[in-house]
């Protein structure tokens, strides 16, 4: 349903002195009206018709406007039915904070909270032996979470711990706490740094049932290893978030020193690896 009448809540005219395209001042005022709370995620917008009799302008105006908002991913067209303010992406950062998922969640104001859908002590494939320098077949805890944010599917995460490090895990609870948190404060394990790999892939059916998507949507696949300070791997994960909720933040400083480059970050550098991998990404 299209919310109360637009004229009273955004101003519905084009300056027709400006210097700036209609379509711009169309797709401005619609920002504005998104950005000011007018309309909230799910609410269906004027149509095209209505939109030509409020702005006075033709319907190849409209449609452009209303074509960059949904790269913008503002809105959200569907056929047949119209045009609705879109779900706003959840922000995570990649690189510039040491903080999980979780953690990284309550910052920003969500309440996240896991389903466990699975926590075994397994053995280890060579795939993760590898990534955790391990010798196949050692025992590994397997934990595989679905993490919702006000009940949305968003991540669907496996994460990869060596036994011998932290046995307690294998029986905690992790639905509304932080791995991090457990792992500092109950096996006094602090992750230090990590490597993270980061690639687009298409949602397979498993993935897709459990993240409310259709199979082949967009997810962005998120591989990473943790280490402690003394460079042990403690952790390898496997996260796939959903494409079109889910968005990552980069902060990157670059410092020439005598023919090296060099990142800075919260006061502190780290020499960089060869090639272009991103470093200090967590996400549990």
């Amino acid at each position: 349903m299209v919310s109360n009448e637009a004229e009273g809540i955004f101003n519905p005219t084009i300056d027709r002195s400006s210097h700036i395209p209609y379509y711009i001042q169309l797709k401005e005022a619609l920002r504005g009206a998104i950005e000011g709370g007018y309309w909230k995620p799910g609410d269906q917008i004027p149509g095209e018709v209505e939109l030509c009799r409020l702005f006075d302008v033709s319907r190849t105006v409209v449609l452009q406007a209303l074509n960059e908002l949904g790269h913008e991913g503002l809105i959200t067209r569907v056929k047949g039915k119209g045009t609705f303010i879109s779900e706003p992406k959840i922000s995570e950062s990649l690189v510039q904070k040491l903080t999980g998922f979780y953690q990284d969640m309550i910052d920003r104001g969500h309440n996240p909270v896991s389903k466990v859908l699975k926590q075994e002590v397994m053995p280890a494939s060579t795939k993760v032996a590898g990534y955790l320098r391990l010798t196949p077949g050692t025992q590994v805890i397997d934990i595989e979470r679905l993490r919702f944010i006000q009940d949305e599917p968003i991540v669907l995460v496996t994460t990869f711990l060596p036994y011998s490090l932290c046995p307690k895990l294998a029986d905690a609870d992790l639905s509304n706490q932080s791995l991090y948190a457990f792992l500092e404060e109950e096996c006094g394990l602090v992750i230090a740094r990590g490597r993270r790999m980061i690639e687009a892939v298409p949602a397979r059916e498993y993935e897709a049932r459990l993240l409310q998507v259709k199979k082949g949507a967009p997810l962005i696949l998120l591989d990473s290893v943790s280490y402690l300070k003394d460079d042990t791997p403690i952790e390898y994960y496997h996260a796939l978030h959903r494409g079109d909720r889910s968005r990552f933040e980069v902060e990157l400083v670059r410092i020439r020193e005598q023919g090296r480059d060099r990142r800075a970050m919260a006061g502190e550098t780290w020499d960089l690896p060869p090639g272009n991998d991103v470093v200090m990404g967590r996400d549990a």
